[in-house]
């Protein structure tokens, strides 16, 4: 799933938020400094505080003083910081001239708001960027690409990833097609070798997108991007022909125009919505993990002593690791005892599943159904033990609903058709849970409906899986 550049803007809509409130604060200063009470008492500076956000917004929306934000320096930020605030000025000047307010309010508490606003802005600004950059919100390199070049071109392209444009870039491998031994090095990044090579480390590594850029008389096989894109990768592709369009679309990349190409286009809007719906239920979700704690803690504990949460290491996006938690259903040694049980296992290999897993704890008490009857058995049939992702999702790792995030040894079984499941967040719920669960054993089937679900994704049809998921949790169906 890729995230089209339209409306850009509304990527760094914290800086807007702070700049919208540093403009108040800019105006609630002036007017106490010569009138010493609030500004939102009178009724002639209300309409001016108003006008002034009005202007503030037309001008975000129109000139874009906040695209590449991020990538500007001081001196820059600078000269940006005074751009936008004239814009401002000009816009809410001629807004106030037709609204008849322009004699109405005073020009020194006008230049002093006007004064105090380009200060404060420009150091909100670069606080706000050295806030993110330090607490590494803003990361180095946090999107991973392959580049598929020739030996003409390759060192350019390396060399152009080094720039401002592509900070958010880091390049994990390299490919040069004219090349059958390659013998290039880029320091830390390898270089690939044959088409499958390259096939095979971007289905078993973090890649998020795949960059070519090759001479207009090189043929780049079509088997190759076409297997690219199966496996969800985005593709940008420098050479343009009317044959490509489709579900593709141009754009800017950096400095290059590109083709690209991928599974499902979304916008910055529809993931910015996704994100908001995350962060609302990440709250909702962690608050009610800390009630479920206070009472499934200690019954955990004294079954099987040791550490209340299970934390392990998945498989997220496009290959990206990280540490999944959920509350311990299952003994210490369970992820040792494993390998017990592999011919037990319900799906193909890819998925572990297995009945009345002994591993859980508490499995060796029996219901007059001969079924376990443990607490570990309870926690899972119940889907108590997922409620300490809601934590995942707040952090951004996971989402509400996605895909199920595999092991890192289900993963690096995956063949190339395998690896489209993984090219969006992985979720807590998804279209899979929904259609039974535990039920469906056959892991094809599990990445048709995940593809499907990438497919056809919309801000609806996760409200619809959500509350889907509540009613099958409620009612136990196809529950482990």
């Amino acid at each position: 799933m890729y995230k089209k550049s339209v409306f850009s803007w509304l990527k760094h809509w914290d800086f807007m938020l702070l700049d919208f409130i540093v403009m108040q604060l800019s105006l609630m200063t002036a007017y106490a400094i010569f009138k010493g009470t609030l500004v939102y008492t009178s009724d002639v500076y209300r309409i001016v505080a108003l006008s002034l956000f009005v202007s503030q917004f037309l001008v975000v929306f129109f000139l874009q003083t906040f695209k590449n934000i991020l990538k500007r320096g001081y001196y820059l930020e600078f000269v940006a910081a005074f751009k936008h605030i004239i814009g401002v000025v000009l816009v809410d000047l001629a807004m106030l001239f037709f609204l008849h307010y322009s004699g109405l309010f005073s020009r020194k508490i006008y230049i002093t708001m006007v004064a105090i606003y380009f200060v404060l802005s420009y150091l909100a600004r670069i606080g706000h960027k050295n806030f993110l950059y330090k607490t590494n919100k803003v990361t180095e390199g946090n999107r991973s690409v392959v580049i598929i070049s020739t030996s003409g071109m390759v060192d350019s392209i390396v060399e152009n990833f080094s720039l401002p444009q592509f900070h958010n870039f880091k390049i994990v491998g390299v490919h040069i097609m004219d090349e059958v031994a390659p013998f290039k090095s880029f320091g830390d990044i390898p270089v690939l070798g044959a088409d499958d090579d390259v096939l095979d480390f971007i289905c078993h590594g973090w890649v998020d997108e795949v960059f070519i850029r090759v001479p207009e008389d090189f043929a780049v096989p079509k088997k190759l991007t076409d297997e690219l894109i199966t496996m969800g990768i985005t593709v940008h592709n420098c050479i343009i022909t009317p044959d490509d369009f489709g579900t593709a679309y141009v754009e800017r990349f950096g400095n290059y125009t590109v083709l690209t190409n991928s599974v499902k286009m979304v916008t910055y809007q529809q993931m910015f919505y996704k994100r908001v719906l995350d962060i609302i239920g990440g709250i909702v979700g962690c608050l009610i993990t800390l009630i479920i704690f206070i009472f499934i803690a200690p019954i955990i504990f004294i079954k099987s002593p040791g550490p209340i949460f299970f934390k392990q290491t998945r498989i997220g996006r496009n290959g990206k690791k990280f540490k999944m938690y959920k509350f311990r259903s299952m003994y210490m040694d369970a992820e040792e005892r494993k390998k017990e049980y592999m011919a037990q296992n319900k799906m193909d290999g890819l998925m572990f599943k297995m009945d009345d897993d002994p591993r859980i704890i508490g499995s060796e008490k029996k219901g007059k159904d001969g079924k376990p009857k443990g607490i570990g058995n309870f926690i899972r049939n119940t889907s108590l033990d997922e409620f300490p992702q809601f934590f995942n999702v707040l952090k951004g790792d996971m989402s509400l609903v996605g895909t199920r995030p595999p092991t890192v040894d289900e993963w690096e079984q995956y063949d190339l058709k395998h690896r489209v499941r993984m090219s969006i967040k992985p979720g807590i719920t998804g279209l899979w849970q929904i259609s039974g669960r535990s039920k469906i054993t056959d892991f094809d089937e599990v990445v048709r409906l995940d593809s499907e679900y990438i497919q056809n994704w919309d801000l609806g049809s996760d409200i619809k899986i959500i509350l889907k998921t509540i009613v099958v949790v409620l009612k136990r169906d196809g529950a482990e």
